[in-house]
């Protein structure tokens, strides 16, 4: 089926509606996409324009508080492209609930409920799907709900200013029974200012909040799941908790492979994960401290988690790498790694950082203390029983050392100007200037053939995620 360029009502009120409850509309939303037969033969919902670059997608808008705009349960084998998915309002479900109201929160007790809709896209029990070219923004609730899925593809999909979520992944609430397994492979995945409003008509991002004040704001988070998670030219920008929040991944086959994504300025962790994890070309900034003294922001969900920039939860002799990346941050550490919930490490675990900078900052919640590099979870119980830092062909600048401790060592170079061509936190640009130490200072061993923008590395790869 393909959509027309224009402007299409979903919910009550709209064309085929007629037989909806008028008190009960927000259950008037489409019925699931019927699947395709097999993989190779999908069922096929796009927008005009899907095969020419999709420049002006038809636009899908909800109305009457609809629970999602477009229905993947149970859907397998379906293409959906070239759409825009959004609603004509600029509320937000429950805002500061339940501390109490404010003049963005939603009417959801007395009809008529207004122009918006709660998520733009639900899933769940789904097979063989790809999202390809949509532009998912400004709901009341999420831009997407998805669970118990298998073998997706997901490429310049845009889940922007959605008013709890980007990506939920938690179908019933309670991390439980949201599993997904096989092949998740998201490419140019543009995740951003989630856990705030939008304005209808004007697109300005609004009354954003967190989980202290009733909220939630991950870009991206998940119950507990399993899969083969691809994350590739991607960003995770602004979001009011962590940015991409894969700590659930802990599965037997759950697996993370992340590269060339940036992410910066969410208020919790910018990266978190579990299991087996491998992060190349990125560049983590956590300037945590983004969303403080924003109207309708409580300052007590500043730095959530206390800011670290990448969090590593290491199963029991688990491995996780960071490798020419870029990392800065005003949390209390660039790298923090521990055991997964319920699991006892046995001390063979380990996290390997090599060719990577990090430039430390002055802590937001602490700023006479300069952010510490890594840390890893000596004092749990049951403790983490040895230090799993691995650091080789590394500078570190800025940062204080606890128990971990790289220089010297492993060729790497502690308390040393990094010649980046900009070092503050606020402005930060990790290009190499002319003279920097990173310059051919790195391995080959294990170094990707080319760097965050894709660009080819020489023979003597820099270090960090450019290559000069």
């Amino acid at each position: 089926m393909i959509i027309d360029r224009g402007s299409y009502q979903m919910g009550y009120g709209a064309p085929g509606a007629e037989d909806c409850d008028y008190t009960a509309s927000y259950e008037c939303h489409m019925p699931p996409i019927p699947s395709g037969p097999d993989a190779t033969h999908p069922t096929r919902i796009l927008g005009a324009g899907w095969d020419a670059g999709c420049a002006a997608p038809p636009e899908l808008w909800g109305t009457g508080r609809p629970w999602f705009i477009v229905n993947l349960t149970g859907s397998s084998n379906v293409v959906v492209a070239c759409l825009e998915i959004t609603d004509h309002s600029s509320c937000i479900e429950d805002h500061l609930f339940p501390t109490g109201g404010s003049p963005l929160t939603c009417e959801r007790d007395t009809p008529p409920y207004g122009d918006w809709a709660a998520t733009g896209l639900y899933a769940a029990d789904s097979t063989n799907v790809h999202l390809e070219d949509l532009n998912i923004h400004g709901l009341a609730n999420a831009g997407v709900i998805a669970g118990r899925l298998r073998d997706w593809t997901v490429d310049n999909v845009r889940l922007v200013g959605n008013g709890s979520a980007g990506w939920n992944g938690d179908l019933v609430g309670d991390g439980t029974n949201s599993d997904n397994h096989g092949t998740l492979l998201f490419r140019h995945w543009i995740v951003e200012w989630n856990g705030c409003g939008e304005t209808y008509p004007g697109g300005e991002h609004t009354g954003c909040w967190g989980q202290e004040a009733g909220g939630y704001g991950d870009g991206v988070g998940t119950g507990l799941t399993g899969g083969h998670w691809i994350i590739e030219d991607s960003a995770f920008l602004h979001n009011t908790s962590d940015g991409l929040d894969l700590l659930y991944a802990r599965m037997p086959d759950a697996k993370i492979e992340i590269r060339r994504t940036i992410a910066a300025g969410n208020d919790g962790n910018q990266i978190k994960t579990s299991g087996e994890v491998s992060i190349e070309n990125s560049i983590i900034i956590s300037n945590c401290g983004f969303f403080h003294d924003m109207l309708y922001w409580n300052n007590d969900d500043d730095c959530r988690a206390g800011g670290d920039a990448i969090a590593f939860a290491l199963n029991p002799g688990g491995h996780a790498s960071l490798v020419n990346s870029t990392i800065t941050g005003e949390g209390g550490c660039l790298v923090i790694a521990g055991c997964a919930v319920n699991q006892t490490c046995n001390g063979g675990e380990q996290v390997l950082l090599r060719n990577d900078l990090f430039q430390g900052q002055k802590v937001f919640l602490s700023p006479g203390d300069d952010t510490c590099f890594a840390w890893y979870d000596d004092e749990s119980n049951p403790p983490m029983p040895a230090n799993p830092f691995v650091v080789d062909h590394s500078l570190i600048n800025g940062a204080r050392f606890g128990n971990v401790t790289p220089c010297p060592g492993g060729n790497n170079l502690c308390d040393i100007a990094l010649g980046l061509l900009n070092s503050t936190l606020d402005d930060f640009d990790p290009h190499l200037q002319t003279g920097s130490p990173a310059v051919n200072a790195g391995t080959t061993d294990g170094a990707p053939t080319d760097d965050f923008t894709g660009r080819p590395r020489d023979a003597q790869p820099d270090i960090g995620a450019y290559e000069r």
